[in-house]
């Protein structure tokens, strides 16, 4: 059993995709990150220094999708893990992108695990 923290589908804005017409404006897709913390809630003593802190990751993973262009969502889901397990206490985080493209469909979706080392 892990303690984990799940931000479910925070919408982010970024230039993302294949062809230059689709990267030019900015487009919404959605990300799942479900953070598994290096330590335990055992001894949280109810303060948020002692946990992982969901609001600020919210407002970094709007910075780092908007930072630059990317042409796969899979790349914006590894950046996205890359950056939590580099810059947070986090023993494993798994991310979700989630993008409405394909006509016909709710989204396409990308999902990718990662440990910190």
């Amino acid at each position: 059993m892990h303690d984990a923290i799940e931000i479910r589908r925070l919408r982010v804005s970024t230039h993302i995709g294949v062809p230059d017409e689709e990267r030019a404006s900015p487009q919404d897709v959605w990300l799942t990150v479900m953070m598994v913390p290096s330590q335990p809630w055992i001894g949280l003593r109810d303060e948020i220094s002692r946990t992982i802190d969901y609001h600020q990751i919210s407002i970094e993973l709007e910075k780092l999708a908007s930072s630059r262009p990317r042409k796969l969502i899979e790349t914006l889901a590894l950046d996205a893990a890359d950056y939590l397990l580099g810059n947070h206490p986090l023993a494993r985080v798994s991310i979700t992108v989630e993008k409405k493209i394909l006509p016909n469909t709710e989204c396409v979706a990308v999902h990718i695990t990662r440990e910190a080392l």
